[in-house]
């Protein structure tokens, strides 16, 4: 099995757990992935400054790079990337007059011969397939968790493609899989603030704590997520955050990733616990995952 892979930006640098991860897991479970050669930043957190033709003519040209090596689906783990991709293919089906435009700055056609999906959306039929159930070699003993996915994954709904955009379960049947419990709560698709990280840490504080207060007001032991910006806003804002509201949130923040490795056998050490700011290895160890 093979798929063409785009990291994207953060997984070669803040988010480097997030990549490691998932490319561990993928061999694990015989999937190959091919990095998409010469590929560029996708413009996501800058395209707002640009005009609309190079927001546009970014993504498009990492498809056309994944066309030209043959086409098919290409695996993006990064949410704003994956929007990114569908949301040009969707402007291209709706306008043609933009297509050629694109075209004609590009200086290539494209065919359309491209499916960008998010690796979950693979993972979690492959692990739960009988072929696979017995890599499983690690439960996750009822470890409680919150599946958090963030705004971006499943919105907007025309081009993302999700059923249930409003409450998404393609990842907590993946928990369920795995062994851990899914937790039911209210806020597995709310904003965490996102780009405004760096700009408006107030509302980062603010939309991040009301997340981890309500997982961990449903009992959650851990935080699940699919998105590196999610998981970056939740983790490294701890400490402001219980200073600013007066909370005490000791949840770690992992990836979806990071539990199939585990839960495939894989190494710990080589998953990157070690990079997150809130350690999540204690409370995987006090659930006899360790």
């Amino acid at each position: 099995m093979r798929y063409h892979y785009y990291p994207g930006c953060s997984l070669h640098g803040t988010a480097k757990e997030y990549d490691d991860s998932l490319r561990s897991v993928c061999k694990a479970l015989g999937v190959e992935l091919a990095e998409v050669e010469g590929w560029i930043c996708c413009g996501t957190s800058s395209r707002i400054s640009m005009s609309p033709t190079v927001g546009a003519a970014l993504p498009l040209e990492n498809l056309m790079l994944v066309e030209q090596a043959g086409g098919g689906d290409v695996l993006v783990p990064c949410p704003a990337c994956l929007n990114r991709f569908k949301s040009v293919q969707h402007d291209l089906e709706e306008d043609s007059a933009l297509k050629e435009k694109l075209e004609r700055t590009l200086g290539r056609a494209y065919e359309g011969r491209v499916e960008a999906r998010h690796p979950l959306d693979v993972l979690v039929d492959l692990v739960g397939s009988d072929e696979m159930r017995p890599k499983l070699v690690r439960s996750l003993n009822g470890l409680r968790v919150a599946s958090y996915y963030g705004c971006v994954l499943v919105r907007p709904p025309e081009t993302m493609g999700y059923d249930d955009y409003e409450y998404p379960m393609v990842m907590d049947r993946l928990v369920r899989t795995l062994g851990g419990e899914p937790i039911d709560w209210s806020y597995k698709t709310e904003c965490c603030g996102a780009n405004f990280a760096l700009t408006r840490t107030d509302i980062v504080r603010k939309l991040s704590c009301d997340i981890m207060v309500n997982a961990r007001d449903e009992g959650a032991e851990i935080i699940c997520t699919c998105c590196q910006m999610c998981q970056a806003n939740l983790d490294t804002r701890k400490r402001e955050i219980e200073q600013e509201f007066g909370v005490e949130l000791d949840l770690p923040i992992v990836y979806y990733s990071q539990l199939i490795g585990l839960a495939v056998g894989l190494d710990p050490g080589t998953l990157g616990f070690e990079r997150h700011f809130v350690d999540p290895r204690p409370v995987l160890r006090e659930k006899g995952i360790l």
